[in-house]
């Protein structure tokens, strides 16, 4: 008859650091309580009272053997599916962050990008409005000279305008 209790190894001789060998002990644990919940479910009523004790069993031994490995080759595969799916689900979350992060980056590359043409398009009207001032003080200045121009224009025409009242006022 072979041993009740399937073989187990200690976790130390795998090669673990503390916190790895606390992680595999819960997840094996995980792992037989969830196989021995399906199980019991599936075979409700069915009469396979062997098989679900060998994983009651199994799960006891994992519990209560705190720092060992089971060996038993069922658990051993319950446990490699266990860690496919957990594996599976954290891929499943990293892609999902790294989608929400490439979409962040695209929406911040957007609102970058709109807030450079906004700069760029204020700089552009900054520019006009100095070109506009620039013309203007251009047409001031011309103005200007011919104001002078004027003035001294009308200098001249009352000048001449008092010679000649004074032109006619003596004869």
């Amino acid at each position: 008859m072979t041993s009740a209790l399937p073989s187990s190894i200690p976790v130390s001789q795998l090669g673990l650091s503390a916190s790895e060998a606390q992680i595999l002990h819960q997840h094996q644990q995980i792992a037989l309580q969830n196989q021995a919940y399906a199980h019991s479910a599936s075979t409700r009523g069915r009469g396979h009272a062997r098989t679900s004790a060998s994983t009651s069993r199994a799960a006891s031994a994992a519990s209560s053997g705190h720092g060992r490995l089971v060996l038993d080759p069922g658990s051993l595969a319950v446990l490699g599916q266990h860690f496919e799916r957990l594996m599976a689900a954290i891929q499943n979350r990293v892609e999902h962050l790294t989608a929400q992060t490439q979409t962040s980056t695209i929406n911040q590359s957007s609102r970058a990008g709109a807030a450079m043409a906004a700069a760029d398009a204020e700089i552009a009207r900054f520019r006009e409005i100095i070109r506009q001032i620039d013309e203007l003080e251009t047409e001031f200045d011309k103005v200007r000279h011919i104001r002078d121009i004027v003035k001294g224009f009308r200098a001249r025409v009352d000048g001449l305008e008092r010679r000649m009242d004074a032109r006619g006022s003596r004869r």
